[in-house]
């Protein structure tokens, strides 16, 4: 589990909101290709998932992005080889 609020509070700590919509225009992240309308569960998905790639971008690897985005409690993950990308 990959919480996207601890990835946006981490890398945008002074940002007002980290909502979705907030997020998306903070990033500007290109939602014109998902089908649907926001806060429908298909679009909001998707567009979560474009969120997380482009908060996962600030990131070399995998166990830097599980330190500050996996919560409290949960097991740990191992190590996939090389870099997250």
């Amino acid at each position: 589990m990959i919480d996207t609020l601890k990835l946006s509070r981490h890398l945008y700590g002074k940002a007002t909101r980290h909502n979705l919509d907030a997020l998306i225009e903070h990033t500007g992240i290109d939602t014109s290709g998902i089908p649907g309308q926001r806060h429908r569960a298909l679009f909001d998905a998707h567009a979560t998932a474009l969120l997380l790639v482009q908060l996962a971008e600030g990131f070399t690897a995998f166990t830097d992005l599980a330190a500050v985005a996996v919560p409290a409690g949960m097991p740990s993950v191992p190590e996939p080889e090389g870099t997250l990308w």
